[in-house]
């Protein structure tokens, strides 16, 4: 069985809703969810002008390898309603893998760990609060020291409505 983080954000609609329907999603077409964050809302990072989000992440166990995952939450974008239009836009939902077991992949449509990771706050928070000591398999960083050294200065709160 295969281990990964996922990270979900939403910024449209009944966001609490996109989060749970997605989780249900997961839960049916990927595998086993383990683990899931509190919901974290944050301003849109990216383009700054637009709703914003509420992020939280899982962490599932799968039989899928890293492409099959992929394509399923892609799918599961799709049938949500998620139309990809413009980068770092507004969306009903936003599925990305964080981790997959301590593999490193750099293909042209997958890369794994995320690049990005120890660049966004809003995914390092939800992140380390499941997951603190986990070590970024490229970086050989914890999650909680990625966090410290975050250079995302935008404010990450644990939301107060629930999933």
């Amino acid at each position: 069985m295969n281990k990964t983080y996922l990270s979900l954000g939403s910024n449209e609609g009944n966001r609490v809703l996109w989060l749970h329907t997605a989780i249900d999603y997961i839960a049916a077409r990927c595998g086993t969810i383990l683990d899931r964050s509190s919901i974290y809302q944050t301003a849109a990072w990216g383009i700054t002008t637009q709703p914003d989000f509420l992020n939280m992440v899982i962490y599932i166990e799968t039989t899928q390898s890293p492409a099959q995952l992929l394509d399923t939450i892609l799918n599961i974008e799709i049938t949500m309603g998620r139309h990809r239009t413009i980068k770092w836009g507004p969306r009903i939902i936003d599925i990305d893998i964080l981790f997959f077991n301590d593999d490193i992949i750099d293909t042209p449509g997958l890369i794994i760990p995320h690049p990005f990771i120890q660049e966004r706050r809003f995914t390092l928070l939800p992140l380390a609060e499941i997951a603190p000591g986990y070590i970024h398999p490229k970086l050989n960083k914890t999650i909680t020291e990625l966090l410290i050294s975050c250079p995302d200065k935008l404010e990450v709160h644990k939301y107060n409505g629930h999933l």
